[in-house]
């Protein structure tokens, strides 16, 4: 007898068709579910121009609120009065103050040692003194000649009436037969020669007083002409002694001890450190809506306020130089040179839309940004208003809570919609 395998074998029951069927059926409603599941996003993906990560990106949120415009730069204090002196004339300079010394108005900073204009002085003076003479001697010379014309009519008159009385004496002689009548006639013509001369000396006393002026007057306008060469020339003496035109303390000096210098070379420059200004450098699209006037906050180990007292008329480098002064309390301790933050308020709006600012300025004009919801980024049509530093206004196209994104939307390529990868 062979053994086989009987014992070990055991009927297994047939199942209902039906049961056989169920883990196919069950499968078939696990796929289906998945893909109602799936079939949206999927649809998301198969709509969109292409998929970002969200790490690559800055989104922001469009906010309703105040909007204040302005502009944030550093400045360099410098002196709103900084004079420089120099040199009045060619000479040897002797200084008096160090760079950094106090000064106030009036004191002396430098001697200017110059020989040749103390000397012109001197002959100037000479000169002066000359022409004053003269004009004393021409004064006194007038006197003399209205004497002298005044004796000349005096004598005349005399004369003349000398030769009346003589004429009335022959007369009367002719007619008692004393005289003849040729002696009358000679003292007819007498007296017309003495009236004559009578005439003649009153013509000069009269224009004699005119010519005298004439000549004095000429004495004097030398001697005056002389007398404000003299003047100019002490008051060119006189700035030889360098003082300082304002209160403040001595910046520079330009010139070493007892050197030589030419006529207008620089010496010291004084720094008025009451009147201090900021210096900033502010770029060309901004600097075209600053003006003189607006308001403007200082910061830099305290906080003062101030406006802008001036805008360059010229453009730099991309740049434009304004000027801030102070208007409150004037900082103290201050410095030339230091730097100090300044921030110039150019418009305050109330009850706006807001976003953060970013690429999309520049992009496309800033006509367009990408909306983001659920996932997806969509192009979207705005219109822009203000633009700040750190803000711009939203006139149309957004609602306040939508999500924007800021930067990184060049990487989208244009596309309409956009999947943001997380």
């Amino acid at each position: 007898m062979f053994r086989d395998t009987s014992a070990q074998d055991r009927p297994l029951a047939v199942a209902p068709p039906w049961r056989r069927r169920l883990p196919l059926a069950a499968a078939a409603a696990a796929l289906l579910l998945l893909a109602l599941l799936v079939l949206p996003g999927l649809r998301r993906v198969l709509s969109t121009g292409g998929s970002v990560a969200a790490s690559r990106l800055t989104i922001a949120t469009v906010q309703r609120g105040s909007f204040t415009r302005d502009i944030s730069a550093e400045g360099r204090v410098i002196a709103a009065v900084s004079p420089t002196l120099y040199a009045p004339a060619a000479g040897t300079v002797m200084l008096k103050v160090r760079a950094g010394d106090r000064v106030e108005k009036d004191a002396v900073l430098a001697e200017l040692v110059s020989p040749e204009l103390t000397n012109r002085l001197a002959q100037e003076k000479a000169q002066l003194g000359g022409l004053d003479i003269d004009w004393q001697r021409a004064q006194l010379e007038a006197r003399r000649q209205q004497i002298s014309v005044q004796e000349s009519y005096d004598r005349a008159a005399v004369e003349r009436n000398t030769a009346q009385r003589e004429l009335e004496r022959s007369r009367k002689a002719f007619e008692l037969g004393a005289y003849s009548e040729l002696q009358v006639l000679r003292n007819e013509d007498a007296l017309a020669k003495a009236e004559l001369a009578l005439a003649h000396a009153g013509q000069e006393r009269e224009l004699e007083p005119e010519a005298i002026r004439f000549d004095v007057q000429s004495k004097k306008l030398a001697r005056d002409r002389q007398a404000l060469l003299v003047a100019d020339l002490e008051r060119q003496v006189a700035a030889l002694s360098l003082r300082a035109p304002v209160a403040g303390q001595i910046g520079q000096l330009l010139v070493a001890e007892r050197a030589n210098v030419a006529r207008d070379a620089p010496l010291i420059t004084v720094v008025d450190l009451s009147a201090l200004e900021l210096e900033l450098k502010v770029p060309e699209s901004l600097a075209r809506e600053l003006a003189v006037g607006m308001p403007a906050e200082i910061s830099g180990g305290g906080q003062w306020q101030g406006e802008v007292s001036g805008v360059a008329p010229e453009v730099v480098a991309g740049q434009v130089a304004a000027r801030v002064r102070f208007t409150g309390a004037k900082p103290e301790g201050l410095r030339q040179n230091q730097r100090l933050a300044v921030r110039i308020l150019l418009d305050e709006r109330r009850d706006v839309l807001t976003l953060a600012r970013g690429g999309y300025v520049e992009q496309d004009g800033g006509r367009i940004v990408y909306v983001v919801h659920d996932g997806v980024a969509e192009r979207r049509a705005v219109r822009l208003g203000a633009i700040g530093i750190d803000k711009v206004e939203i006139v149309e196209g957004l609602t306040a809570g939508d999500e924007v994104v800021v930067s990184g939307a060049d990487a989208f390529d244009q596309a309409d919609r956009v999947l943001i990868a997380r």
